[in-house]
């Protein structure tokens, strides 16, 4: 052990000590640097428009793609479903992830706690894409859906190729990430404060309401925000259950990208979409507050 201990002073002497700590965020300095670095190619591209006789970028600077983005009615309805998805898979999301993860928390049966444990990991083993593909299966024409529905005298329904399927795969996907996010903050609740609100009078409800939300909060705002963020720029459920009619941002992006080889249109839907995620994040955090980081920031 003393030989194993000079030889550590001999190859890190203790003046190198203070250095430690910045070693250690290198990593995420280095990470933070290469995203900087990627945004600002970006921006470069989203200046240069595309040049059709060559299919290259232009030589010179012009806010044309950003005009082309703000005016032509395809990007504006991609943007519009993208936005009003995103927030509707969000609230769908949070409203089934908090009973989930308080119950998975609460309840004091093992087995029920296993088998909704498993339930809950057991996606993470399945890519999206795989899992879009399944519920090609179960909700195509002749899926096992419809197969169900024929047995009882209903016509088949369109319940793929349209906006509600895109939601459906979004709130399935998301799921698990909202529980994982609740069971940490609903663990931290002590039971006792519920039993307490309860018998000085509060009925279940009630407690649900004053005690355990308002403490739950830093957690419903983190599942908030991933989940909301995710589904803005999700790319494998609308190219998939959406079937081409119903793309979101990630899609338009990836077009432009790969089909047109319009590199500046996509780089400038790019940016905004950037943009409009980090103003949603800031507006979320501003209505509703950063949970825990604001505490540590008090600190």
């Amino acid at each position: 052990m003393d030989a194993a201990e000079a030889l550590a002073a001999a190859l890190w002497p203790a003046r190198f000590g203070k250095a430690i700590p910045y070693l250690l965020i290198a990593p995420a300095v280095l990470v933070v640097g290469l995203l900087v670095l990627g945004l600002v190619e970006i921006t470069d591209a989203s200046l240069r428009t595309l040049d059709t006789s060559t299919f290259l970028p232009s030589d010179y600077y012009t806010l044309a793609n950003f005009e082309r983005a703000f005016t032509e009615s395809l990007f504006r309805t991609v943007a519009t479903r993208s936005l009003l998805g995103a927030v509707i898979v969000t609230a769908i999301t949070l409203v089934l992830a908090f009973p989930y993860a308080y119950v998975m928390v609460r309840t004091r049966s093992p087995w029920l706690r296993k088998i909704l444990l498993i339930a809950l990991f057991l996606p993470f083993f399945i890519g999206q894409v795989v899992r879009a593909y399944g519920w090609l299966i179960v909700l195509g024409n002749q899926g096992m859906v419809n197969e169900a529905l024929g047995l009882i005298g209903v016509a088949p329904l369109r319940l793929l190729y349209n906006y509600p399927a895109v939601l459906f795969g979004l709130v399935q996907y998301m799921l698990p990430f909202a529980v994982l996010m609740l069971a940490p903050a609903m663990t931290a609740i002590p039971e006792e404060l519920e039993a307490a609100a309860q018998s000085l009078g509060a009925n279940w409800v009630r407690a649900m309401v004053h005690v355990v939300l308002p403490l739950v909060r830093p957690g419903l705002v983190g599942a908030g925000l991933v989940v909301l963020t995710l589904s803005l720029t999700d790319f494998a459920m609308p190219a998939i259950l959406g079937g081409g009619s119903q793309d979101f941002i990630a899609n338009a992006i990836y077009d432009q990208f790969f089909r047109t080889s319009d590199q500046g249109l996509g780089a400038t839907l790019t940016l905004l979409l950037v943009a409009v995620g980090s103003l949603l994040v800031g507006l979320v955090f501003t209505v509703f507050g950063a949970g825990t980081l604001a505490k540590e920031a008090r600190r």
